[in-house]
C-alpha cells in the first residue's frame, strides 16, 4: 500500500523491522528519505531505498529494494555493496527462483486495494513459491491480521503489511 506518511507508520514498526522507500519520483524524496533513516536509526529498523542506488548512498541506507525487471542486477549490487540488503520484488515463481537479491518481496499474496494489484496467489501458490525461492521471501498485497493468520505454515518467515498496523 502507498501511503502520504511513511514517517507516521515508521515510527509504529517493531524494532528488527524494514522499511522499502520507493518513491516514484517524488520531489521531497531525498527529505523523506533522511527522515525515515533518522527514525530508522533511532528505532532500529533497517531502511531500504527503492531502485534508486545514489538515493541510498547519500543518505546511509541499509540497503536497496529492486523491481523485478531490475532483480538481475542484485548480484552487482551485494558486491558492490557487501553490507547492504539487496531485495527484490517478485510476482511469480521464476522470478523468486532467479532472484540473486537476499531476499525477495512477493506480490500479490491476497487481495487487494492497491491500483497497481494484481490476481492474487492465495496461501498454497504462495507456499509452493516460498519453498522453491531458496531465500527469505516476504508477503505483500492484502496482509493484514486475518490473513496473515493463513499464512503460518506456509514458510514466510516475514510479512509486509503497512494494513497490518491498523488491525
Amino acid at each position: 500500500m502507498r501511503t502520504p506518511d511513511p514517517e507516521a507508520i515508521a515510527v509504529q514498526l517493531p524494532p528488527a523491522s524494514a522499511i522499502v522507500y520507493r518513491h516514484f519520483g517524488a520531489p521531497d524524496a531525498e527529505v523523506r528519505a533522511r527522515r525515515l533513516a533518522m527514525i530508522a536509526r533511532s528505532r532500529g529498523l533497517k531502511l531500504l531505498i527503492g531502485r534508486d542506488v545514489a538515493l541510498a548512498m547519500r543518505i546511509g541506507a541499509h540497503g536497496i529494494h529492486l523491481p523485478e525487471a531490475e532483480a538481475h542486477h542484485a548480484l552487482a549490487l551485494r558486491r558492490a555493496h557487501p553490507g547492504w540488503i539487496v531485495s527484490s520484488a517478485a510476482h511469480s515463481l521464476a522470478a523468486a527462483r532467479s532472484s540473486r537479491a537476499d531476499a525477495v518481496v512477493v506480490s500479490v499474496a491476497f487481495a487487494s486495494n492497491s491500483a497497481s494489484a494484481g490476481r492474487a496467489m492465495g496461501p498454497i501458490r504462495l507456499s509452493a513459491l516460498v519453498r522453491a525461492a531458496g531465500r527469505p521471501v516476504y508477503a505483500l498485497g492484502g496482509v493484514n491480521a486475518k490473513t496473515a493468520r493463513r499464512l503460518r505454515d506456509t514458510g514466510v518467515i516475514g510479512l509486509a503489511a503497512v494494513e497490518g498496523l491498523r488491525t
